[in-house]
């Protein structure tokens, strides 16, 4: 695989717009779908770089890669859209920076024994599913020259992550590989404490200690 990958873009959000900002600048081969065709060429035409509204179906196939720019309670029919469940993500890689979580609150919405991109998993088969981008919010990517930021990922095969740790370069962004998707749970529940902050007024950054990289590990 070259440089240049194609993208497929499912959702036509802050979420969508500012990653695919970031990957058409890079010189990726953006295809935008979403709920409403119009939305997606708006956002097409804003994207410029050659980015193009498609239908959803047509943006997954023969993607090198496929953004979930969705909210959570719209996964599923999106994915139905791209008739995920006969395969047509088989192979593909498929990023989830999706957050199921109670609006407000934080708290997972998902069973206590498995977690939304394992859900994601399940919708596609076949996809090889990298959770990533969850913890921060859209404007972080508008902004290419903000603050540097570290992407947790996990997935299980070894190319997506890959993939991923392209297109979160391609961000401006350095990926962290975390483990496999059965790790997916502790970073949705990092970004649910996180959520639980920011709407109850607290600056999540001060709730953390800094710990500098080599430091002993906090036991």
């Amino acid at each position: 695989m070259g440089a240049m990958m194609r993208i497929g873009i499912l959702g036509t959000g802050t979420m969508a717009a500012a990653l695919g900002g970031c990957w058409t600048r890079a010189g990726h081969d953006v295809a935008v779908a979403g709920r409403s065709q119009a939305k997606a060429q708006l956002l097409a035409d804003r994207l410029g770089n050659g980015a193009r509204a498609t239908t959803v179906r047509e943006a997954v196939a023969e993607a090198d890669a496929v953004l979930l720019a969705v909210a959570w309670d719209g996964v599923a029919d999106i994915l139905r859209s791209a008739e995920s469940s006969t395969g047509t993500l088989e192979g593909t890689t498929l990023i989830d920076p999706t957050n199921a979580v109670d609006h407000g609150v934080g708290v997972l919405t998902t069973p206590p024994s498995g977690s939304g991109a394992q859900r994601v998993a399940e919708l596609a088969p076949g996809a090889h599913v990298v959770k990533a981008f969850h913890l921060f919010p859209a404007e972080q990517w508008s902004d290419p020259g903000g603050v540097p930021a570290t992407v947790a990922i996990c997935g299980d095969d070894p190319n997506a992550l890959r993939v991923t740790g392209i297109l979160v370069r391609h961000a401006g962004a350095e990926a962290a590989v975390l483990g496999g998707l059965d790790r997916a749970r502790q970073l949705e529940e990092a970004a649910g404490f996180v959520i639980g902050l920011v709407f109850r007024g607290f600056d999540p950054r001060a709730a953390v200690p800094h710990v500098p990289t080599g430091a002993t590990a906090i036991r």
